[in-house]
């Protein structure tokens, strides 16, 4: 009965996305400039998708055939685990895709709207980002309920064995969506970055000037990086939380005292994300603005829509978990154990909306720190968001106890467990609506954009300049959700992880006999996995090493693209004066290819460690060093993305901030010196920061994936040295 409930609710927000798509379409594009300057948009965000997709796709194509060879050849994993990846990485490309050309679309429309009002402008972002929302949920449950109904009805796989096999499409999901995230973070801020040191702080012209040769490519850039590679890495993370939380339900009702059913363990993550898309949808219709509204004021109309959800999820989950058949009280520490999570995402927002926003002191201040230049605005961004971490992690923290203890995890450990991946569920639960608020901020970028190079009044920039700063702080809050998500799934996922090496040691390996018995009898009963193995301590440095060897490939990739955009922007302004004195047409395309070429180029190598370090982990050291790298990465990765997307978040606002004529305005020194650390907040919150919680996420559901193969050829390894 909850998978026909769950195939409705994606079907609901799907429909949702449709109307809502057909309403922002119906809008008026404007003059014949805008609708030049948002079909060149939309033309290059189809080519480097197009690009993008032929890369991922041979990468596809040669996991897939290694899954195949392991599911066939040696039967070390289930035949349905070569298509499962397929079909995670097809829907989490498919929904960044559905999103990103709205968004193209939609751009032009909502300057336009934004000479009529305020809210006019705030209706056409909010229902684009809408769109977004909506198609990530709906196509997540949509992936779901097939793949629950094609094994159970059709396959006839016993219900404790569909949620391994869900498992792999999460690995395929989060796989297209570490690329889309690295490769569209690596574009957009490679032509954001050239087109602001050049542009605004060397050639002294506004942003958004159409004299700029590279702000195409920027606009480009906002929409692959912050909408498709978004979109594919929030799918990511609300596909992996449900489908992690899926796989311990299994394990805890096996090992339940009191009877506790598999098939209702699987169900109850379902039924959580069905009622949050419900109660999200309904939660859109309350976002709303006068016009003149302040950042606060806009702030305000935007958390009434998600609190509304967040307490409607809060009270109908209830009455699912107490009064749906084959459940009752007996069930409510798991909807507490939601609840964690549910309170834990809200407080996160806030607080990292308290950190981003130019509304409260930390922003402010960041922007005071310009009046003395560069250097200590540096510093300053830096120390907020070393300071933000702090309430994140203590309330990730308390929600991983108060989860665990709730859904009684002293009394049987694996439930405990459970409650902590139900948490990540609870919080991603106002999803379709959280995701809204955060992907309408590059739609009312380029909406600025392209009032500014189609010479739109001045009121209608600030309208949209507006819109922007706010989604500037939306963006940060969406980051906030995935990556303390992330912290809660991956933690499930070692759970889970845990589970596969028991299984694999008494059931594969020692059907296999020989050297691979013997093996296995280490791990049957358990295994040292305390701080007093020397193996453990040297995986957990590693694991802790990892997340700032990504951060670091990744924020040199952006910054050797970048170096050669600000070189093109150079080289067209010296070679052609007639750019800057509004005679001649900068060549844009030329700029478009350079981030595309880019971004290409550099996003292999920090993807491929994501994949292939912990099978490497695994065949050399073993489980027990997969489990402490696992677990180091998480410890690091967490506070360090925490870290980076809210001090980008802030250099943001703050550059903003003096933008509206605070401390001297446009064109001041201390402007300058904001856009020197907007600079260096771009990968920051773009690029690095963001694609971390994905690459917790992925390294852990690999480890699940591969456990029997790595477990299979280090046996073999340890035996060459007997």
């Amino acid at each position: 009965m909850t998978i026909i409930y769950t195939l409705i609710g994606s079907m609901c927000a799907l429909t949702f996305a449709f109307i809502l798509a057909r309403f922002v379409l119906a809008q008026d594009s404007g003059t014949d400039k805008m609708k030049e300057i948002s079909e060149a948009i939309q033309r290059g965000a189809r080519a480097y998708l197009s690009q993008q997709y032929k890369v991922v796709g041979l990468i596809f194509i040669g996991l897939f055939a290694l899954l195949s060879v392991l599911a066939y050849g040696f039967q070390l994993i289930s035949i349905f685990v070569p298509f499962a990846f397929i079909t995670g990485g097809f829907f989490s490309g498919l929904a960044g895709f559905i999103g990103m050309t709205v968004a193209t679309k939609a751009n032009a429309k909502t300057s336009w709207a934004a000479r009529k009002s305020l809210n006019s402008g705030l209706r056409v972002a909010f229902s684009t980002g809408t769109v977004m929302g909506m198609t990530v949920v709906g196509l997540g449950l949509l992936d779901l309920t097939l793949w629950y109904s094609l094994l159970k009805l059709v396959f006839r796989v016993p219900d404790q064995g569909i949620p391994p096999i869900m498992i792999t499409f999460g690995m395929g999901a989060s796989t297209m969506a570490l690329f889309a995230r690295v490769g569209g973070g690596i574009f957009t801020k490679a032509a954001d970055v050239g087109a602001d040191l050049v542009g605004k702080v060397e050639a002294g012209i506004p942003e958004d000037d159409p004299r700029n040769p590279a702000v195409i490519a920027d606009n480009v850039g906002d929409n692959v990086g912050d909408v498709a590679g978004m979109g594919a890495d929030l799918y990511e993370s609300y596909v992996g939380s449900i489908v992690a939380t899926m796989a311990l339900g299994v394990s805890a009702a096996q090992h339940s005292l009191r009877g506790l059913q598999p098939i209702t363990m699987i169900q109850i993550p379902l039924a959580i994300a069905t009622v949050g898309v419900i109660l999200s949808i309904a939660g859109t219709f309350l976002v709303q603005a006068k016009e003149d509204a302040t950042q606060s004021v806009l702030l305000a109309a935007l958390r009434r829509g998600v609190w509304f959800s967040t307490i409607g999820i809060a009270i109908a989950s209830f009455l699912y978990i107490r009064f749906f058949p084959g459940l009752g009280t007996a069930y409510l520490g798991i909807w507490m154990a939601m609840m964690c999570g549910l309170v834990a995402g809200n407080v996160i927002a806030y607080f990292t909306e308290y950190y981003t926003s130019d509304t409260y002191q930390p922003t402010r201040q960041l922007a005071d720190a310009t009046l003395t230049g560069p250097a200590t605005v540096i510093i300053g961004g830096i120390a907020v968001g070393m300071k933000s971490t702090v309430i994140p992690v203590v309330t990730v923290a308390a929600s991983i106890l108060g989860a665990y203890f709730l859904a009684e995890g002293h009394i049987n450990p694996i439930l405990g467990l459970y409650g902590i991946g139900i948490a990540a569920v609870g919080m991603l639960a106002t999803l379709g609506i959280t995701l809204a608020t955060d992907a309408y901020g590059p739609v009312a970028d380029n909406a600025g954009g392209i009032s500014e190079m189609a010479g739109l009044e001045s009121e209608v920039r600030a309208r949209t300049d507006a819109l922007d700063s706010l989604g500037n702080t939306t963006a940060a809050t969406g980051k906030g959700f995935a990556i303390g998500s992330a912290a809660l799934t991956a933690l499930a996922l070692i759970a889970e992880y845990d589970q596969k090496i028991e299984e694999a040691a008494l059931g594969l390996l020692p059907k296999m006999g020989g050297i691979f018995a013997e093996y296995a009898r280490h791990f049957a009963g358990g295994f040292d996995s305390g701080l007093t193995n020397p193996y453990v301590i040297a995986c957990l440095f590693v694991g802790s090493m990892l997340p700032f060897l990504f951060s670091a490939l990744t924020m040199q990739a952006v910054g050797r693209a970048a170096g050669a955009m600000v070189q093109e922007v150079r080289r067209q302004f010296k070679a052609d004066p007639g750019i800057m004195e509004g005679t001649s047409k900068p060549d844009y395309a030329a700029c478009v290819a350079i981030s595309t070429k880019g971004a290409q180029r550099e996003m292999l190598v920090p993807a491929l460690l994501a994949i292939f370090t912990p099978i490497v982990i695994g065949i050399f050291v073993g489980p027990v060093g997969v489990m402490a790298s696992l677990a180091g990465a998480l410890a690091s990765g967490f506070v360090l993305a925490i870290m980076m997307a809210n001090a980008g978040g802030a250099w943001d606002n703050a550059k903003k901030y003096i933008e509206r004529g605070n401390n001297g305005g446009k064109g001041s020194d201390p402007h300058k010196a904001a856009v020197v650390g907007d600079t260096v907040g771009d990968p920051f919150k773009d690029t690095s920061g963001p694609a971390l919680n994905i690459l917790l996420k992925l390294m852990s559901m690999v480890s699940i994936v591969f456990v029997s193969t790595t477990m299979v050829l280090n046996a073999v390894f340890l035996n060459l040295f007997r």
